[in-house]
């Protein structure tokens, strides 16, 4: 008999027996609800019961390498575990290895259509969103193999953060019965195109949305946020408005997309770039190749915040190089995910300012032991990667009010970005309602 690990919630347990009635599934559930809990826990049942011999786990890295091996010791303790990353050596050595679970990550996909999979015989997908483009490399490779896999589950917190698009790879993966072989039949079945300027634009048709939930309804556990958010501490959002008192250079730009300093020129060549200048600009700064600054009222503001908040351990969210550079420029003590066991310093309280992309720390990362407060310095513009980065400290675990302080400067693009961010929000929420 396997040894046991730590016993689940009640909501967690539902999760885990779904997973285990299930051969192809998909858990949908809020960030930090204990997805990789569930799985080992369903995981370790499915090869006690001998539905499975061996298990290949495919994660973001961070997540292959930092999570799943300290989880995998809590919920599964019976089971013995190898992570393939690294090296060619170190892949090759946890396939061959005697692991009930192997796990690795999305960028070894390629790699590893190439390799003898034998006697793996269930897969689990741990952030499964980065499966969504069927056309990419990774998908295609991975789409060949998949067939071996009889047991195929995916992990996700949101099917829709950038649209409904998104759901068709997804599904497809896991089993492409849900929503058909071709994506071309998916996107006219439940879009309209319309042409404008020479550029295709697909639009979802009315009630599509809930059609496409309802598809896949049979194969998908939805945990319910109210279920999971009730056991956690509130969250609490806070808006900083920023005043950019040297607005020319901003307001130039998103002008006549070019702007001159005394020793450089920032150019846009269309309104893509412009929209990436003009959030550099209002951290400040605008890359003309070089970096130009031209003011520092970001992390003036953001230096008032932290002694405001008395020096409280705080995570740092950037979005650009430069914004690191000046965080190190102006805090010596600053720790980033790539220094020596930084996440274990960082629980254990010994790190008092740690900076994060939100790319970097966007999935599964468990950072809720180490403080509570978070200041987005800038914002991404994908809701799945904001919802992500607040959830390595709003997570089953966290003992205290969580504080999110978003850094805007007012009248400009960081304040149509936060709205973007609510719009694909108020899609996830239907998306939810439809699976209900």
């Amino acid at each position: 008999m396997l040894m046991r690990g730590l016993k689940l919630r009640p909501y967690q347990e539902d999760a885990a027996d779904f997973l285990f009635e299930h051969d192809r599934a998909m858990v949908l559930a809020p960030v930090g609800a204990g997805k990789t809990a569930i799985t080992l826990t369903a995981m370790r049942d499915m090869i006690a019961a001998g539905h499975v011999k061996r298990w290949l786990v495919i994660a973001p890295l961070r997540v292959a390498r930092d999570v799943w091996p300290i989880e995998q010791v809590k919920w599964s303790p019976g089971l013995a575990l190898a992570t393939a990353t690294g090296s060619p050596a170190n892949r090759i050595a946890a396939l061959q290895s005697d692991a009930d679970i192997v796990v690795t990550n999305y960028d070894n996909l390629q790699w590893l259509a190439a390799r003898s999979l034998d006697g793996f015989d269930g897969v689990v997908f741990d952030e499964l969103t980065k499966l969504k483009n069927p056309s990419g490399a990774r998908f295609k490779a991975l789409h060949k193999i998949i067939d071996r896999f009889t047991i195929r589950w995916g992990l996700t917190g949101s099917f829709t953060s950038n649209g409904l698009e998104d759901v068709f790879g997804q599904c497809k993966i896991i089993d492409q019965q849900l929503l058909g072989r071709s994506k071309g039949a998916f996107m006219q079945q439940y879009f309209s195109l319309n042409t404008y300027a020479g550029f295709d634009d697909w639009t979802p048709l009315p009630g599509a949305l809930e059609r496409v939930m309802k598809r896949i309804q049979s194969a998908t556990f939805l945990l319910d946020p109210g279920q999971y958010t009730d056991t956690l501490p509130a969250l609490h959002t806070v808006h900083v408005p920023v005043e950019l008192i040297n607005r020319e250079p901003y307001d130039t730009m998103k002008r006549d997309f070019v702007v001159l300093f005394d020793n450089a020129q920032a150019i846009a060549q269309n309104a893509a770039v412009v929209t990436q200048k003009l959030q550099q600009m209002s951290s400040g700064f605008v890359y003309a190749p070089s970096t130009v600054w031209f003011s520092s009222h970001k992390f003036d503001a953001l230096d008032e915040l932290l002694q405001e908040n008395q020096r409280a351990n705080t995570i740092i969210v950037y979005q650009y190089i430069e914004e690191l550079n000046e965080l190190k420029r102006r805090y010596k003590h600053l720790a980033v995910l790539d220094d020596p066991d930084a996440i274990g310093r960082w629980n254990a309280g010994n790190i008092s300012l740690m900076a994060v992309h939100p790319k970097s720390a966007g999935h599964g990362l468990n950072l809720q032991f180490g403080g509570c407060h978070m200041v987005f310095l800038s914002l991404p513009w994908s809701l799945e990667l904001y919802e992500q980065t607040v959830g390595r400290l709003h997570r089953s675990g966290q003992q205290r009010d969580v504080w999110v302080y978003v850094l805007m400067t007012k009248d400009a693009i960081d304040e149509r970005i936060w709205t973007a961010l609510h719009d694909k929000r108020n899609l996830s929420n239907i998306a939810l309602e439809a699976l209900k």
